[in-house]
């Protein structure tokens, strides 16, 4: 870990350190693969598949997980994961209802007119779970549970060479079908269809760099939640903070990728010693060190001279999730603007809410918590407009909309609104 002041924060090491960005541009292949699926269907999905050996598949109908396969995915997982997948989807299915009854419909009169909003779901969504380097039972619950509360009559699932305690999860979590696919060949087939897979509205979830830039690809043929880079913590945290826990919860984050980042602010160089220090120790016996350990040397610790500085870097970071440890950190918490998703106390470990808290770990990277949250029940639902206007409000409205519609030049407009004037 790179510890710096906040006078490096316009030195080019640090900048490069602090905010990564996904690369592009040397995916061309990966649009050649897009573009394939898209006009030979089921032909070119196969040849994928094997190439990238995400699975022997005899023919296109071996794509779909089978009853006799998830009967066979339950008996292959040890009974407690399934009762651990069970209690982790009842938190995130309570959570997301709640977030729900958030939503409601509404209706304005206007004399014997009406505006209004319904709120209508999405017909059909694909939640993609990754397959590299962790299977990820916990990206099931999290994507499909909300697209279930909010109504989706389809939810499509898809991991590549999928785990039975993936099957499991998505069975759980109430996926209409599950699939065996992966990689950008995936993201193709099911925004575009095939003869076998049917197009979706959405595509949500995580992936690698190759699902990231397919997502970006096919945005607008079908909608996705956001493009999210490698996983991602930035931690705030005073003299008062436990470095063990801290330098845990950095590990648990750079564990995830080579590129995964952690990040530390704080008032105290003895903390910012200690974390290094605790880190390095922890990693000895970490079974994931081969990765975690590179993330690590990666990420970046800030010493600043208060919270209010630290609170500054932040928001302008925009982290996927954020730890505040730190002394009356309740109280600073509503000048932190930007994350993906906020722990407050040591107490309260991100990998909660990775897991079994409740919130969705679906979340933004790359700065990109400066406009959009983390997934839920919303990215799910369409808020539909609609209006009857009886004749005396017509007359009302046909004037000032007539007259606009002649400001710009719109005369077919005007001719419209004025029919409704007599």
């Amino acid at each position: 870990m790179k510890i710096y002041t906040k006078k490096d924060l316009n030195n080019e090491d640090f900048l490069k350190s602090f905010y990564s960005e996904i690369e592009f541009e040397a995916l061309n292949d990966v649009a050649k693969i897009i573009e394939d699926v898209k006009t030979r269907k089921n032909s070119a999905l196969l040849e994928y598949c094997r190439r990238f050996n995400d699975g022997d598949f005899a023919n296109a109908d071996d794509f779909l997980v089978k009853e006799e396969e998830i009967e066979e995915a339950y008996k292959k997982t040890d009974k407690n994961t399934i009762i651990t997948i069970e209690k982790a989807h009842k938190n995130v299915l309570e959570f997301a209802k709640r977030q729900f009854e958030c939503i409601k419909e509404l209706e304005i009169k206007l004399g014997n007119s009406v505006l209004g909003h319904k709120i209508v779901p999405l017909e059909r969504v694909l939640c993609y779970v990754p397959g590299g380097n962790y299977p990820l039972p916990s990206s099931c619950i999290m994507t499909v549970t909300p697209a279930k509360v909010a109504g989706v009559k389809e939810v499509c699932l898809t991991s590549p060479r999928i785990k039975p305690q993936t099957i499991v999860a998505a069975h759980i979590s109430g996926a209409d079908k599950i699939y065996k696919l992966g990689g950008a060949q995936a993201v193709s087939a099911f925004a575009y269809g095939t003869e076998t897979i049917p197009s979706v509205d959405k595509i949500v979830g995580p992936g690698n760099k190759f699902v990231t830039f397919a997502k970006k690809y096919v945005y607008g043929k079908c909608d996705i939640d956001f493009l999210a880079g490698p996983s991602e913590v930035l931690i705030v945290a005073d003299e008062t903070a436990n470095a063990s826990l801290i330098s845990a919860d950095m590990l648990a984050q750079a564990e995830h990728d080579k590129d995964a980042r952690a990040y530390l602010i704080t008032t105290s160089s003895k903390l910012a010693d200690e974390v290094e220090k605790s880190a390095r120790e922890q990693l000895q016996t970490l079974k994931t060190k081969d990765i975690a350990e590179i993330a690590f040397e990666k990420s970046v610790c800030i010493v600043v001279d208060n919270i209010d500085e630290a609170v500054e870097i932040a928001n302008l970071r925009a982290p996927e999730h954020l730890e505040l440890i730190f002394k009356d950190a309740n109280k600073k918490a509503n000048d932190f603007t930007n994350y993906g998703s906020l722990f407050i106390g040591q107490n309260c470990a991100e990998v909660f809410g990775d897991y079994c808290s409740g919130t969705n770990h679906v979340l933004p990277t790359n700065k990109a918590a400066r406009y959009t949250g983390g997934l839920s029940v919303f990215d799910f639902i369409k808020i539909l407009t609609y209006q009857n206007i009886d004749k005396e409000t017509a007359k009302i409205l046909a004037q000032t909309a007539s007259d606009l519609a002649e400001a710009e030049g719109l005369f077919a407009h005007k001719l419209a609104s004025d029919l409704r004037k007599q």
